[in-house]
């Protein structure tokens, strides 16, 4: 057993508190930056987008927007916007995950696929959590939208960008670390995790803030993991040491082609698969893919890679929760009484 799953959860920390953090986190990479060969390789391959024939798949990419499901402080239930944006209910608590409600980003052509859930139709929100800062996953214009009391949980280095928007409830964590927020039924717990990722917003900020994941942890027990961005590595199977019993891994499956270039920080569908088994998770939700075309892969190539990948491992097909752009699922009890 390693040491960080030795380790006892950290205490909760204080909620809202002003910290210093080391000017840089690059310390954190587990694999090298793209330096200005791999840039000139990349261009000089041409392999930045899918082909003109596999564009001919975006009207085939599943979309099936449905209202959000009834719950209650015992449920837990996960619904996807669409690429890393989830809407979560657990412990009573809607809680929105890298939520990105604009149709294009910064350096990114337009989503193939619109947001699967409508603004106007989002509950009251009580939390949103943020991976890291590329512009895929931190969206201005969608946390604008919200009331500037609203929570947001951050990795360490952005609380400054977030108060400089006027939000007032704003904290920041390290790897490892955790906050608790108040829920009908008690506490959820929020533990911000490590990643196999990196950082940047602009020209001169690599690795000035930090990345991860975030774990949630109902009062009754229930665990959801949100990976974020990642590579496949190490920390999952640490992640599901210190975590055990985590009930839904929602896990990217997509922009992954060139391998040489993407590998070491986005996972491919097959090595999603596996980071589920290291996390000892009991259902995979897919995503972050079929939203922006960020690379070069087809754009289902994901999914049917996956459910084949899904398959040969021997799981039971109902727990990959493969869902369509704007569908929900929710943990049933049995799911959440049998073993993995």
């Amino acid at each position: 057993m390693t040491e960080q799953t030795e380790r006892p959860l950290a205490e909760p920390r204080p909620l809202g508190e002003i910290r210093s953090w080391p000017r840089s986190f690059a310390d954190r990479l587990t694999a090298p930056l793209p330096g200005v060969r791999a840039l000139a390789r990349l261009a000089r391959e041409g392999r930045l987008r899918p082909s003109a024939d596999a564009l001919r798949e975006i009207p085939d990419l599943p979309l099936e927007p449905g209202p959000l499901p009834a719950v209650d402080a015992t449920t837990v239930a996960v619904t996807w916007a669409g690429h890393a944006s989830w809407v979560v209910r657990v412990g009573g608590l809607t809680i929105l995950t890298d939520p990105v409600w604009s149709r294009r980003i910064l350096g990114t052509p337009s989503r193939v696929t619109p947001v699967g859930v409508r603004w106007a139709d989002l509950p009251r929100i009580d939390a949103v959590v943020i991976s890291h800062n590329h512009y895929d996953h931190l969206d201005a214009p969608t946390l604008k939208r919200l009331p500037r009391e609203t929570p947001l949980l951050l990795p360490a280095g952005l609380a400054s960008w977030a108060r400089r928007r006027r939000f007032t409830r704003v904290t920041e964590l390290d790897w490892w670390e955790a906050v608790e927020l108040p829920g009908p039924a008690g506490p959820v717990r929020f533990d911000f995790v490590p990643a196999h990722h990196w950082s940047k917003r602009t020209l001169t900020d690599t690795c000035r803030s930090l990345w991860g994941g975030w774990v949630l942890t109902a009062p009754e027990g229930q665990r959801v993991y949100f990976a974020g961005d990642s590579g496949y590595g190490f920390w999952f199977e640490r992640i599901g040491g210190r975590y055990p019993g985590i009930d839904i891994a929602m896990l990217p499956i997509g922009a992954y082609d060139p391998r040489w270039m993407l590998g070491p920080v986005h996972t491919d569908p097959e090595e999603a698969v596996r980071a589920c088994q290291d996390l000892g998770a009991r259902v995979m939700a897919p995503m972050h893919w079929s939203t922006f075309l960020l690379s070069a892969e087809p754009p289902l190539e994901p999914l049917h890679r996956v459910r084949a990948a899904w398959e040969a491992a021997g799981r039971s097909r109902q727990d990959l929760w493969d869902l369509p752009i704007g569908a929900s699922r929710v943990l049933s009890p049995v799911q959440l009484s049998d073993p993995p």
